[in-house]
This record gives structure tokens, C-alpha cells and sequence, in this order.
């Protein structure tokens, strides 16, 4: 019997680690990707010798041995890489305060408790948090679909997790900002909901994120985004697998059969057509269903999901080439404004700014890369699109980015060499994802319960079709978009009648390094 066929839509993390598990289970697979480039947005850029990242500030399973690493070895991503471990996530300061952000629950609570000693209960409980998730492995949610786990695969996944149970009820619901508001110092209240960068965030997500960034498990993959994702595609071509770029789909071809219908292949923009056993879609969720499908496989929950109801995250990104060496500064500073700036058509009460001199091989020596990440509304630049006023209104974010960096390293303004902006309009260009959300969904409150009950990879009435990526994995995780293929695969598997394998390829074990 031949090998199946396999096309995947989209060569970003999901469509590549889609690609290297159906090579290395016999499927004959070919990923169509609208750029010239993989990663999707999982990328970075190259400007004068400056590199600027546009996606990983840390990676779920660089620790040998911990939650998802077994993963990233099969990937073939970490060999010989070095991983670049932080002690601190970020620092929140008003000027007069500081509140750092220490991965170690230890001396997280010491600091914290010294701003606030009437406050410590509180701070205690947060950092106990942390000490128990240092045992969660999260990864244990993935390593079998949630289709394929029947009664007795819940019962034992549930087992498994029984222990975390009273802590996840406490914090998996409990977005910072309302956590926040149960302390007494006037500080705190202002800093910690910002603590991992925005208020919506679930204290949960930030626990598990300290929890691993203490272990190593959530360090900083040296070369940045985009050489992570060559890696990937490195792999994915040793397998045998092939990549089309400059390749835009348009259709999803499918055909009716005695029992539903069936994806058979898919209709470029050229029009050229490409036909295949099986169809995985690890694109954008929303132009996936309603664009390639024409919304011909859909329910009630599949049209709530994509309502615009929940909350997507949409930034602009000013990246400056600087030659001046930050590396003594911190690394990632929240700052919190008396008095607010005027940005993108809202008054803001907080701007943060990251450097990456943590990773010499992102500037030319004695250089650094700077970066503001400012939440951004798609629609403020839908209506400037098309118009001079859009190019006009970039040059004055960054120009309001430049005047704030210049009042805290004077004179930096002249030593600027290159400004890069990007708004929601650039990642909807560059992914064609939904509105240039930059994670799928956000994770918060709402999103929560889809990320631990999952959800669907697979459309109602359509048969031999996939989908994995973000927006099956709610926060756009990195390791979460990658188990998602892994898990659809496996469905794959299944279906066909065939045992799932994994393997890694041969090669030195990744470095690692404290910033």
C-alpha cells in the first residue's frame, strides 16, 4: 500500500512540527506557506545588522527532561543551541518602587514582603502557588489527544492531576488584575498586574511561568525566533518532507461522500491545484473555516468562538537598533507613568521596554536591540489603511517611544540607528491571521477552560481534515501550537490504523547560559 498523502496549510511551528510527525509516520507530506520565509510568526528580522525579534521571550521545554523538552528533541530544535536562562522575568517600577519579578518563589516572597509586609499573607499564598506548579508538567495534557483519551485515558489523566487540583481551582480563574486588587499597598496594586505583562493574564499562567523559568525549563532560545524556526525546517526537510512558498491557498477542495464530505486538496492562488489523502490546516483558525471552507463546516460553538467575543491580543511593536550597550541595564522594564502618555488614540498608564543584549548575536558588538510591545487595536489601523496619515502615525508612536527612552537614558535619541515599526495591519500581512492577533485567542478567564478541556481539531461533517496551531491552543504558546500537530498526527494515526512513533535525530544536546 502507497503512503498517504499529506498537505498542510501554513509552514509556522504548528504547519512544520505537523510536517516532521507525519514523516516520521509514513505519510507523504507537502506544507504551502504564503511567505517566502517559515515561521510564521514565530519569526524575526534583520535591519542593518540588527535583528529584531518578533515572538519568543521564553521557550516551554529548553530543560533537559522537563515538561515538553522530549518534544523539542523529537523537533530536532534544540541540537547544539544554546539556552539562555534569565533569574528574573521583568521589573515594574514607578520611578520611586521597583518590584522584580523573580522566577524564585524564595526570593520573590522576601522582595515582595519587604515593599509590603502588610501585605505577606497574601504574598505568601502567591509564592506557595508557584512552589507547586514547580511540579506541574503541563506537557502531561498533550502527550495523548483529547479525543483518543476515552473514559478510562480521563480517568487516568485526572488522576495524574488530582494533586494540583485545589490549586488550580484557587488560581486558574483569577485574572492579576483582580488579584491586585486584594492587596493593601498602594504600590503592589498598580504593579501586579502587570507582573506578566498584561492584566488579563490568569495567575495560574504566571505561576507556571516562574515555576519554569526557576528550573530552566523557560529560557531564550540563542539566535532568536526566526533561527529557531530554520531549525525546524531543517528538520522537517531531512525527514523528506517539501515546502512550497510564495504559495497562498485560496480553497480547501473537498468532495461529498456517503457519509459526509471529504477534504481532497486544495486551490492556490495561481490556481494551480494540489490534491491529497488528508488536508491539515495549521493557518488562521477564522480564514481556514470561513474563507477556505466557506463556512460550510461549522456549529454553534465554532460560530461563538470566532464572534469576536473573546479576547485576542493585538500589539504594535517599535524595534530600535542602538549603539549603545544596555547589557548592565535590566532587561525588561514595565514602567508605570504619573502621568499618561497619549498613544495609538488612548491615554496609557504604562509603557514597557525590553532590550536583548542578553543575546549578543541579535546586534553588532557594543550595540543592542530595543523593543516596546504597545497593545494595539486592529481596527484604529483598518481605518488608517491605505492612507499617508498610517505611515504618519507610526513615525509618531515611535517618536513618543524615542521621547520616553531619551528622558531615562539621556541622549540615547542620537545613538538610534535604525526604527522599525510594526502594527496589527504588519502581522495580518505577514500570517494572515485574523485581525493580526499575535497569539490566537488571549489566554485569560475565559479562554482558560479551552486551553485545559481543549479544543476541537477536527470540523463537524468533513472528513480527512485537521487543524492545529493557535487557534486550537489558546495563548499561542509556542509548545502548545507544536504539541497541537503532534496531537493531530496522532489522530492521523489512528485513523489509519497505525501506531504513532516519535524519534529523535542524533546530535549534541543543547548549552545553556544565565543572563
Amino acid at each position: 500500500m502507497p503512503d498517504k498523502s499529506v498537505i498542510i496549510i501554513g509552514a509556522g511551528v504548528a504547519g512544520l512540527a505537523a510536517g516532521c510527525y507525519a514523516q516520521m509516520n509514513g505519510y507523504r507530506s507537502h506544507i504551502f506557506e504564503l511567505h517566502d520565509l517559515p515561521g510564521g510568526l514565530c519569526t524575526a528580522w534583520e535591519r542593518k545588522g540588527y535583528i529584531f525579534d518578533g515572538c519568543i521571550h521564553y521557550l516551554f521545554g529548553s530543560g533537559d527532561g522537563q515538561a515538553f523538552n522530549a518534544m523539542w528533541q523529537e523537533l530536532g530544535v534544540l541540537e547544539g543551541r544554546r539556552m539562555i536562562s534569565h533569574t528574573e522575568y521583568q521589573r515594574v517600577s514607578d520611578g520611586q518602587h521597583t518590584l522584580t519579578v523573580y522566577a524564585d518563589p524564595d526570593r520573590l516572597e522576601a522582595h515582595m514582603c519587604e515593599i509590603a509586609p502588610e501585605d505577606a499573607p497574601l504574598i505568601r499564598a502567591f509564592c506557595d502557588g508557584v512552589r507547586q506548579f514547580a511540579r506541574f508538567d503541563m506537557s502531561r495534557l498533550y502527550r495523548t489527544p483529547k479525543p483518543m483519551l476515552g473514559l478510562f485515558g480521563w480517568m487516568r489523566l485526572g488522576m495524574s492531576m488530582l494533586p494540583f487540583l485545589p490549586v488550580t481551582l484557587r488560581w486558574a480563574l483569577l485574572p492579576m488584575r483582580a488579584f491586585a486588587q486584594r492587596f493593601k499597598n498602594p504600590f503592589l496594586r498598580r504593579a501586579v498586574p502587570l507582573m506578566f505583562s498584561w492584566d488579563e493574564a490568569p495567575a495560574m499562567m504566571g505561576m507556571c511561568l516562574l515555576a519554569y523559568i526557576s528550573s530552566g525549563n523557560a529560557a531564550f532560545p540563542a539566535g532568536g525566533s526566526l533561527e529557531f524556526a530554520r531549525a525546524l525546517e531543517r528538520r522537517y526537510q531531512e525527514l523528506g518532507g517539501q515546502i512550497s512558498y510564495l504559495s497562498q491557498v485560496e480553497k480547501i477542495l473537498t468532495e461529498a461522500g456517503p457519509h459526509g464530505d471529504r477534504a481532497v486538496g486544495i486551490r492556490l492562488y495561481n490556481d494551480e491545484v494540489h490534491h491529497a489523502d488528508t488536508i491539515i490546516s495549521a493557518a488562521d483558525g477564522r480564514c481556514t473555516i470561513f474563507d477556505m471552507l466557506g463556512g460550510q463546516y461549522v456549529n454553534r460553538g465554532i460560530r461563538r468562538r470566532y464572534d469576536g467575543h473573546l479576547p485576542m491580543y493585538t500589539q504594535m511593536q517599535i524595534s530600535l537598533g542602538v549603539k549603545r550597550d544596555m547589557a548592565a541595564e535590566p532587561h525588561w522594564v514595565t514602567y508605570l507613568l504619573d502621568e499618561p502618555l497619549l498613544i495609538i488614540g488612548e491615554e496609557r498608564r504604562e509603557i514597557g521596554i525590553k532590550h536583548y543584549c542578553f543575546d549578543p548575536g541579535l546586534a553588532p558588538a557594543g550595540k543592542s536591540v530595543m523593543m516596546a510591545m504597545i497593545r494595539s487595536n486592529y481596527s484604529y489601523w483598518q481605518h488608517l489603511q491605505g492612507r499617508r496619515v498610517y505611515d504618519t502615525e507610526q513615525t509618531q508612536v515611535s517618536d513618543i517611544v524615542v521621547d520616553f527612552l531619551d528622558k531615562l537614558y539621556p541622549g540615547i535619541r542620537a545613538d538610534i540607528e535604525f526604527v522599525d515599526e510594526a502594527t496589527p495591519l504588519s502581522y495580518e500581512r505577514y500570517t494572515s491571521n485574523w485581525m493580526g492577533s499575535t497569539s490566537g485567542w488571549l489566554l485569560s478567564r475565559e479562554t482558560m477552560p479551552m486551553l485545559i478541556m481543549g479544543v476541537e481539531h477536527t470540523l463537524p461533517r468533513l472528513h480527512d481534515f485537521y487543524m492545529a496551531g493557535q487557534w486550537t491552543e489558546p495563548g499561542g504558546m509556542v509548545p502548545l501550537v507544536a504539541a497541537s500537530a503532534r496531537n493531530v498526527v496522532q489522530m492521523l494515526c489512528r485513523a489509519d490504523g497505525k501506531r504513532f512513533v516519535a524519534s529523535s535525530p542524533p546530535g549534541p544536546l543543547s548549552t545553556r547560559s544565565t543572563a
